[in-house]
């Protein structure tokens, strides 16, 4: 409200920085790992430029008013909460907003990755998912192979500095194979993509669904214990834990998914 020339200064200072980030990568960085370091840097700030000049145009023509419209909201905003806490400290906590779902970042030690290009279904994804998630659900992109889906959800998982495990399904997995890999992610507190997941015989996926809801009904009454369907073992829950399944329907030796 002060500066009425406020998006105009951000949109040059972002043009700026990517600039000046450009003519890094002309220069002798020494070790691979800088490089990619650098690469990465330059490949998030060009989303980081758009955004800017795409906020700047829609002030201009008065279709944003304040911070709470929905062309703000809709991206991926890093917040420091000095009043918030989170499993490191109780001192503060990095916020990671996609919309109205909050999530802590995780801290997770993933080196130095490399990042995909950030485009206008990369966004699309991030809300959908951050959506799902924000109501205790899982992620199921569907496409032909080769298109990304795996990829754009370990890519919001380094977003939120959480690892992600991907597990390659097959028509020989049997429901105690699935059983142990859910128990895992839920003690450790990690994400789950498991890679084409209507290749798995269809007796297994019913099995499997079950599991998967027990596993969502233990989040979202919070409890700090849990047991699957049919086994008297005690499962610790971290809440952070979430399930994803990418499919390619239409080709030959996949399941239609069962009703549950």
């Amino acid at each position: 409200k002060t500066n009425a020339n406020a998006m105009y200064s951000n949109a040059l200072k972002q043009k700026n920085v990517l600039e000046e980030m450009q003519k890094w990568c002309l220069q002798n960085l020494g070790t691979k790992v800088n490089r990619r370091k650098i690469e990465t840097l330059v490949t998030v700030h060009v989303h980081q430029r758009d955004i800017a000049d795409e906020l700047y145009r829609l002030v201009k023509i008065n279709k944003i008013q304040d911070e709470n419209d929905f062309d703000w909201l809709k991206q991926a905003r890093f917040y420091w909460r000095p009043s918030a806490s989170d499993d490191v400290s109780s001192d503060g906590a990095t916020v990671v907003s996609v919309t109205d779902v909050d999530f802590n970042y995780q801290y997770e030690y993933l080196g130095a990755k490399e990042r995909l290009v950030i485009t206008p279904l990369t966004d699309k994804c991030y809300i959908t998912l951050a959506q799902a998630l924000g109501m205790y659900f899982g992620g199921a992109p569907a496409g032909p192979a080769g298109t990304g889906k795996t990829e754009t959800t370990k890519d919001l998982g380094n977003t939120l500095g959480i690892f992600v495990v991907v597990t390659n399904c097959t028509d020989q997995m049997k429901y105690t194979d699935c059983a142990k890999i859910f128990k895992g992610l839920c003690q450790g507190g990690l994400w789950g993509c498991f890679d084409e997941f209507n290749r798995i015989t269809l007796p297994v996926l019913s099995v499997v669904a079950q599991q998967v809801l027990a596993i969502q009904n233990a989040k979202k009454q919070g409890v700090e214990l849990f047991q699957f369907p049919g086994d008297p073992q005690n499962i610790s829950l971290q809440p952070v834990c979430a399930f994803f399944i990418t499919m390619n329907p239409g080709y030959a030796g996949r399941q239609e998914l069962p009703e549950n």
